[in-house]
């Protein structure tokens, strides 16, 4: 696939939902709610979809973070409790996230052909590359964007009100 394409599904265009858009208009007590039956909030997705974007893109870059013990690592501590200064940066931080990764997707082709270090035996078991490794976190995105939406729905908060864009120029 080509980096346009990637950078539009990035964004929440074509079939994906965007995933600013489905946050920005949201209150930390939004954020928060719970649905019956699931066992994530709008919160919880977006700090797992945060932290496993930052340790990602980490390793992009050559660094070597440690790789998490437990799961539970991913995911705030249950009924944890969030401002709306603290969503707002939390969102912010999504924005910065997604913009790191479009810049990445616009690499030469010799580097997102880069081989990325393996820091933890699961990565030995996936395709590593620089390429490989936007396109995996673009999908875990797309799915946990997915959920968001669909909790959206169930909280009576659907539609957002605008659309978010992390790329704003043409690619």
């Amino acid at each position: 696939m080509t980096t346009r394409a990637f950078i539009e599904l990035l964004d929440g265009q074509g079939a994906h939902a965007s995933p600013l858009g489905c946050l920005e208009d949201l209150s930390a007590p939004s954020a928060v709610q719970g649905v019956p039956g699931f066992p994530h909030s709008i919160f919880d997705l977006v700090f797992h979809i945060n932290y496993w974007m930052d340790y990602d893109l980490r390793r992009m870059r050559g660094e070597r973070p440690p790789y998490p013990k437990h799961a539970s690592e991913g995911w705030p501590p249950p009924d944890a409790a969030i401002s709306d200064d603290q969503w707002r940066d939390m969102i912010n931080t999504s924005r910065t996230l997604l913009r790191q990764m479009a810049e990445l997707a616009k690499s030469s082709p010799q580097d997102l052909a880069r081989e990325i270090e393996p820091l933890h035996p699961q990565h030995t078991q996936r395709a590593s590359t620089l390429g490989d490794l936007l396109w995996q976190t673009l999908v875990h995105n797309s799915y946990h964007v997915g959920q968001i939406a669909m909790l959206r729905r169930m909280l009576s908060l659907w539609p957002p009100r605008r659309r978010g864009h992390v790329v704003t120029q043409a690619v």
